[in-house]
């Protein structure tokens, strides 16, 4: 192996968001004593971070979804007491987690912050990136949803982020991005920015070969979940991507260990099951899992097909398509389906 490419890898960090992205897989309850062991084996790879929390993101629950049942305050004092020789941080979203928040969790020991962000609303919450930066020395900006904006006009909405931002994430939220998509946007966004983030879903089955992709492109921060779990069809495996980087060069995470903690979540994490359908249609249209209950509802409702009425609202957004997209769509669709198919949709 060439010498310049052995320099490349010794680039490489892993993140490690079992604890956050995996969230979702188990309806935001965890057992603590499990999160003390995984976080204590966690410190003992040389994965580089650990991200921690409620998977929607810091004070979730303000807007009236789901609280996890270990609030932050707690999952502060866990990851304080058992992450010594690595950092860790949060997930958080300028909708609802308030920066004198994110400044009271740094104070008490989280190292950085990722701050999620569609590319078309990132030009709104610059005000808000430059609160965090104020009270968090290591702020990464995540794109969600990357592939629903093309790479031109990301870029272009990314004017304005300047080098107090730590690192851009480009984000395969759908699961839906190919090897090739992926070079693209990461390269492009490496071409600006000194530090890139690669976070990719498995729907397709493509997380793991995506998740080097993004590597060789030009990402440095590559995000992965132990046994893959995480929200609708999950994550890279980070005990196999460890394993990929010691069979391309060598085992510079301890792949044996996360492979043991991979077997340890499979144990102990109960994961809810996602309709394997639905993940597929989102991947292929462009719909994040979120959605999912939504359009399952409004096609019972109109009596029409998941997959008609996620093209329909994809076809109709400006970019990523929101709620008021889906029930659009819907209307449109019963208004050209007329009365006698909205009358048998009626009677099942």
């Amino acid at each position: 192996m060439k010498d310049s490419r052995s320099r490349a890898m010794s680039e490489m960090q892993l993140l490690d968001c079992t604890l956050r992205d995996g969230a979702y897989a188990v309806d935001f309850e965890f057992d603590e004593n499990f999160v003390v062991e995984l976080l204590a084996g966690l410190d003992e790879t040389p994965v580089s971070r650990v991200e921690i929390g409620h998977g929607i993101g810091l004070e979730a629950e303000r807007t009236g979804v789901k609280a996890g049942n270990i609030d932050h305050f707690t999952w502060c004092e866990l990851a304080r007491s058992t992450l010594t020789t690595k950092p860790w941080g949060m997930f958080a979203q300028p909708e609802f987690t308030r920066p004198a928040t994110i400044g009271q969790m740094c104070d008490r020991g989280m190292s950085f912050v990722r701050i999620g962000v569609e590319p078309d609303r990132v030009r709104d919450h610059l005000p808000y990136l430059r609160q965090v930066t104020d009270v968090c020395g290591e702020v990464y900006l995540n794109l969600m949803k990357s592939s629903a904006t093309s790479v031109d006009r990301l870029l272009d909405m990314l004017d304005g982020v300047g080098p107090e931002i730590a690192g851009i994430y480009v984000v395969d939220s759908y699961g839906s991005m190919t090897p090739e998509t992926v070079e693209s946007y990461v390269g492009a966004v490496a071409e600006r920015y000194p530090v890139v983030g690669f976070h990719g879903h498995d729907n397709l089955g493509l997380a793991n070969i995506n998740t080097v992709t993004a590597f060789r492109a030009g990402a440095t921060v590559l995000d992965g979940t132990l046994h893959g779990i995480g929200r609708g069809s999950g994550n890279a495996a980070i005990e196999s991507l460890a394993g990929i980087v010691s069979v391309m060069d060598r085992d510079r995470f301890d792949y044996q260990k996360l492979a043991e903690l991979a077997e340890l979540c499979r144990v102990n994490m109960k994961v809810i099951g996602e309709e394997r359908k639905m993940q597929v249609l989102g991947a292929v249209i462009g719909i994040h899992s979120g959605f999912f209950p939504l359009v399952e509802e409004l096609a019972v409702k109109y009596g029409t097909d998941p997959a008609r009425l996620m093209e329909a609202a994809v076809g109709a957004a400006q970019e990523s398509p929101r709620a008021a997209d889906f029930r659009a769509a819907a209307a449109r669709i019963a208004d050209h389906a007329g009365p006698r198919s909205l009358q048998l949709a009626n009677a099942t």
